[in-house]
């Protein structure tokens, strides 16, 4: 046989990465079982969710993982080496879905055009979540009924469940979770470019770096901690010796982070303008990140960067951090409320001081974590 289609390693259009014709290759490889994993946003829930992909292989060990992501997303899945082969979701999928048939669809998204992806699919076997014909949202598996349930019941999501989201999206698809890490591939050049970045910037040797990344996405703006207290944090650990203090966030914290760095010069920027892949470099340079519940969380998770995280309006229980940094959690009694406007005299995030932040962080530097 010249060719065989059904080979992992089989393109079609060309050549494949071995550069031979199929017959006697010893390079052949069965797809085996056709996995469709549905996991479009936000970027780190895609992020929390790979540590199913080693679970998955594990299951399955001769199997073809197809992904499915949103275009903001993908960096965060190139090069998996457990996915064989990441979509984003666009004209290009949606025409392929309607030919491909797989053996099982994982749809670990609740939105429209996650769960429209996943009845479109042409599979034996749906896990997770999918859409009804009358437009709503269901369940596709009895073990997807707690997932389920979280998004109808407050009290449960935000007081009674005790379940991180590894456990809640494994026990979706009848898998356990012990333990198993984010995958997230950094490559050496872009680490390289990033520790130039930052001792350009002003970093020096033998001096630990603790990131402060002031911002969040714009969804949920009350998540953010205080302008006038990163400023005295940071003041608190420029003062500090053998640390140094490094300013981060994206393009929607240009203006906050021009202001912070105004007011404590010692702060070494690492800039606005970074691309995902770059910012997560950056983050992988550090000693420890202090951040409130946003993307830089789980890029400093996926590289195993120690993480004092601030959560005040949202909930703390569904994310892990791996017994690596400590959650500062604010106790007011209305929280987590997720509003977008808070309408309290003094909101959560204000009520959190910079001591309070700084002796946190001194904690976590010198190994005591919780």
């Amino acid at each position: 046989m010249l060719w065989r289609d059904d080979c992992r390693f089989f393109l079609g259009e060309k050549p494949c990465r071995f550069k031979r014709l199929c017959q006697d290759c010893d390079k052949y490889r069965p797809q085996g079982q056709r996995i469709l994993i549905i996991k479009l946003g936000a970027m780190g829930d895609v992020l929390r969710t790979t540590p199913l992909l080693p679970a998955l292989k594990a299951r399955y060990p001769q199997s073809f993982i197809t992904w499915i992501t949103y275009s903001n997303a993908y960096p965060l899945l190139a090069d998996n080496p457990l996915i064989d082969r990441l979509w984003p979701l666009d004209l290009t999928t949606l025409i392929g879905l309607q030919t491909e048939t797989f053996d099982q669809v994982i749809c670990l998204d609740k939105s429209m055009d996650a769960t429209g992806l996943a009845m479109l699919a042409k599979a034996e076997n749906k896990m997770g979540f999918g859409m009804k014909e009358n437009g709503a949202l269901t369940f596709l598996n009895n073990e997807a009924e707690y997932a389920f349930r979280l998004g109808l019941d407050d009290e449960l999501k935000f007081k009674a469940n005790q379940k991180s989201y590894q456990e809640i999206t494994f026990e979706m698809l009848g898998l356990s979770f012990t333990g198993q890490e984010y995958m997230l591939n950094i490559s050496s050049s872009l680490s390289k470019q990033a520790k130039k970045k930052l001792f350009n910037s002003g970093a020096r040797e033998n001096q630990r770096l603790v990131g402060l990344n002031t911002g969040c996405g714009p969804v949920f703006a009350t998540k953010k901690w205080t302008e006038p207290g990163f400023i005295e944090l940071g003041e608190k650990l420029i003062g500090t010796p053998d640390i140094q203090a490094v300013l981060m966030g994206g393009p929607d914290e240009i203006e906050r982070n021009s202001r912070i760095k105004e007011a404590a010069p010692g702060l070494i920027d690492s800039g606005t303008d970074n691309s995902l892949s770059e910012f997560a470099a950056l983050i992988g340079q550090l000693d420890l990140l202090i951040t409130g519940y946003t993307i830089a969380l789980h890029l400093a998770i996926a590289q195993k960067i120690p993480v004092l995280a601030i959560f005040g309006p949202t909930s703390h229980t569904e994310i892990d951090l791996y017994g690596r940094g400590k959650k500062l959690i604010t106790d007011f009694p209305c929280a987590p409320c997720y509003l977008k406007i808070c309408d309290q005299p003094q909101n959560c995030m204000e009520a959190l001081t910079a001591e309070e932040v700084y002796q946190a962080a001194l904690g976590i530097l010198k190994g005591g974590q919780s």
